[in-house]
């Protein structure tokens, strides 16, 4: 067996060895107060359950009287929290708070010469052994007897805290990512509220200096010069050129392409440029569990062809494409998607359906300034998906070859 690992730091050439987990560290699980007892209960003592090990912050508090008469254990922060039943078994963090454990959660503590963060990566690389090993489909509960006699190959104390602290500190850029990606998600959600009437309304909430007039409403067929339907054809390996757009293809929160299983239509391609897509043609998913979700082709996404489960629409001249886009990520749309789609079967919205759909449009001008400004929010969003992507690729490319 190698006993080392395909990466390590400059000047570690050493062996690794083995130890039992529960020979290298004190470890212990809490309980519950009693329900319903008010003297439990609201107080200053954060009471941390098993879906809580990662947060800063708690939904329950206990009393001083909680802890003392009860199995509740006190937890530091810093402290090794791992989850042992239901759903979240196997999740393993570092605690972020002080607070009491209850019995769903294995608190364990490292003796002196072993590294709390070394070894909170090596029991996440091995999360999917442990529920394969112990729980066979995923179903019943762990023992912390399961976790101390797990065995770990560890190095030096000192490469210990380097491969430590490394993923550690890649694992805070995921987290700085995921928290702005949040945010501008939520950004851009507030902004398609009050940047679009509401409630009967022909004026938004905000607007750019300027613009004061009243919008008008349309028919998105009235908005639209065709409705087409996609490509009927099988779809193959990508030849490097010619992508083929599916539904699935098809981000659901950004709406973006997504390049990572590209694949080209298997049929002859001398006869399907009618179904080639050109800049600001908008898509919209006609069946199936994401109907109603559309899809704005800009050229940055190439040769691009679409397939017969999408249907295109192209934008007349005198609207703006990005701005009419936005409308289907709104409220109203998914409402009307909603219910609309309602079948005796699958769910199915097509082309005469989509064209009834009913929005209001302010003049040309006001909608590019629209459009523009929340394709940049979307730019941004996507920037960070995409950072938070390859972080999060990293850091599983780093757990395999860091550790034996």
């Amino acid at each position: 067996m190698n006993k080392t690992p395909a990466v390590r730091f400059k000047g570690f050439t050493k062996d690794w060895e083995q130890r039992k987990l529960g020979d290298i560290t004190v470890s212990y699980s809490g309980g519950t107060p009693t329900a319903g007892n008010t003297e439990y209960y609201g107080g200053a003592i954060p009471f941390i359950r098993s879906g809580e090990i990662s947060k800063k912050q708690t939904e329950l508090f206990i009393t001083e009287s909680g802890l003392k008469n009860s199995s509740a254990a006190m937890v530091n922060k810093g402290d090794i929290l791992y989850a042992l039943y239901g759903a979240t078994s196997g999740e393993v963090s570092i605690s972020k708070i002080k607070g009491a454990i209850n019995q769903a959660i294995l608190a364990i503590l490292p003796n002196k010469e072993y590294d709390s963060n070394f070894l909170m990566q090596w029991l996440r690389i091995k999360k999917d052994y442990i529920i394969a090993t112990y729980l066979q489909g995923g179903q019943g509960n762990l023992s912390g007897t399961i976790v101390k006699n797990l065995i770990v190959d560890l190095p030096s104390f000192v490469e210990q805290t380097r491969i430590g602290s490394t993923l550690t500190y890649i694992d805070n850029l995921i987290t700085l990512h995921q928290h702005k990606y949040e945010k501008l998600v939520n950004i851009k959600k507030s902004m398609l509220y009050k940047m679009f009437p509401q409630n009967g309304s022909k004026v938004p909430e905000i607007r750019f200096a300027g613009f004061t007039e009243d919008w008008e409403q349309r028919k998105l067929g009235e908005v639209v010069s065709s409705f087409e339907y996609g490509l009927n054809a099988a779809a193959k390996e990508f030849d490097g050129v010619n992508k083929y757009l599916r539904i699935t293809d098809i981000d659901d929160s950004s709406r973006v392409f997504k390049d990572d299983d590209l694949t080209s239509p298997d049929i002859d391609l001398s006869t399907a440029g009618s179904y080639l897509l050109n800049d600001g043609e908008i898509l919209f998913a006609r069946t199936g569990a994401s109907v109603g979700k559309s899809f704005i082709y800009r050229e940055s996404d190439g040769l691009v062809y679409y397939a017969g489960f999408l249907i295109r629409a192209k934008v007349k001249p005198e609207y703006d494409s990005e701005f009419i886009f936005q409308n289907t990520l709104c409220a109203s749309y998914e409402k009307y998607i909603q219910i609309t789609s309602q079948r005796s079967g699958q769910p199915g919205v097509n082309a005469q359906e989509y064209s009834e759909y009913t929005l209001l449009v302010p003049d040309y001008t006001e909608q590019k300034r629209i459009g523009g400004f929340l394709r940049q929010i979307d730019n941004l969003i996507t920037l960070h998906q995409r950072k938070l992507e390859k972080l999060k690729q990293l850091k599983q490319a780093m757990l395999h070859k860091m550790f034996v």
